[in-house]
């Protein structure tokens, strides 16, 4: 174990990967709130554009702005988890990264409403110049590891690159409207080809049962997130009206889901899983970002199924119940196949489960019959059965 306090200085080394009593650092801890603010902008917004019915456009908006605030978070995760010395020159790159966070958080809104990702960029080039000197320390102090380390130095900052020439392009309009998606998608998906080629030079001493901590540590926090969002809908819809029958029924389901979500992904514990099977940690890992963004974007989704209870939305009943079945279906289809990547069975039988999400994704066409309030009551009780049948296996 580490000594504690921060010291000026500790030689960083690759940590053992069977350490025992491994833990969440407060420093990682303290470094999850930075993205409670990001993701909380992310998600406001989203939930804004689903209201005025802008759904799509504002979907491809909030899928990028997740994509950084994701890669970021999961970027720091997996090096601490390697080369977490909490010595002075660490603490201070990682309080720069945190800074970089908040101003990605604070570039949403004109990202949404004027196309302008200047502050954005800059966010996450202060994020990213941080992460790329703690691999160069990396490289230098610990001889065993340094290509890799160089690797993922020169690849993390050869993308950033990318990232910065296309902002200069696309504010000087020498990068078309049309180009700047696919252009978005092409460097995302070198971002995620930099750790598939660093670890070609030698594996991460990355700690199984601390990673799998990590992400369970981040899925609460986007559930709690969800719940910020429900307050947020519930508050605007009591401006305009009291506490009525809809309110009530969408508030408390919106709890039940909730939990019922939190409950399924953590039947499967994932650190033996990781520890057995370390070559699939990219399947698991990758698999995420879908899974996270699901749970975030259900948070907008029930935001706006409140707030419709209290005022006049642009948005069709038909596309708010969707704007909460369609994220609840993709988590559970892709919780089953991130576990699938490192579990000896699945902890729902695949038929029941791909059940449950064809009738989740059915329900919503009952809107005009039901109410928004009768599908996302409706939604969260598939979630309870789900959970049941999860349960009556496990025991079987």
């Amino acid at each position: 174990m580490r000594p504690p306090g921060a010291r000026l200085r500790i030689p960083m080394s690759a940590r053992a990967v069977d350490e025992p009593h491994r833990v969440s650092s407060q420093l990682e801890l303290l470094f999850d709130l930075t993205f409670v603010v990001a993701v909380a902008a992310a998600t406001a917004q989203f939930a804004h554009d689903v209201a005025a019915g802008h759904a799509l456009a504002g979907l491809v908006l909030f899928l990028q702005v997740f994509f950084a605030i994701w890669w970021a978070w999961m970027n720091f995760t997996w090096f601490a988890s390697s080369y977490d010395t909490d010595d002075v020159a660490y603490r201070l790159l990682t309080m720069l990264q945190m800074g970089g966070v908040l101003v990605l958080a604070a570039g949403v809104p004109a990202a949404a409403a004027e196309a302008d990702y200047r502050v954005i960029t800059i966010g996450y080039l202060i994020m990213r110049a941080a992460l790329i000197a703690q691999w160069v320390r990396a490289g230098v102090e610990d001889p065993a590891s340094r290509r890799t380390a160089l690797r993922y130095a020169s690849g993390i900052a050869a993308v950033q690159v990318g990232w910065v020439i296309r902002l200069v392009l696309a504010e000087s309009d020498a990068l078309p409207p049309a180009a700047r998606v696919p252009s978005f998608a092409a460097l995302a998906a070198l971002e995620l080809l930099v750790p598939w080629w660093a670890e070609r030079g030698g594996s991460t001493a990355w700690h199984p049962h601390h990673i799998a901590e990590r992400y369970g540590l981040f899925t609460i926090i986007l559930l709690g997130e969800s719940v910020l969002a429900v307050t947020r809908g519930v508050t605007a819809a009591l401006e305009s009206t009291e506490v009525g029958g809809s309110l009530v029924v969408i508030a408390v389901s919106g709890l039940v889901l909730l939990f019922a979500l939190w409950w399924l992904y953590f039947l499967a514990p994932a650190g033996e899983g990781l520890s057995d099977r370390r070559h699939r940690s990219f399947r698991w890992g990758y698999g995420h970002y879908g899974v996270f963004a699901a749970l975030a974007a259900l948070g907008a989704g029930l935001e706006v199924a409140v707030e419709q209870t209290g005022h006049h939305v642009a948005a069709s009943p038909l596309t708010i119940c969707y704007a909460v079945a369609i994220p609840v279906g993709v988590f559970l289809v892709l919780l089953w196949l991130v576990h699938a990547a490192i579990a000896d069975r699945p902890v729902v039988r695949p038929a029941v489960l791909l059940g449950g999400v064809a009738v989740i994704l059915l329900l919503p066409l009952a809107a005009a019959t039901i109410g928004v309030a009768g599908v996302v009551a409706a939604i969260a009780g598939v979630c309870v059965l789900l959970i049941a049948a999860a349960v009556a296996w496990g025991s079987a």
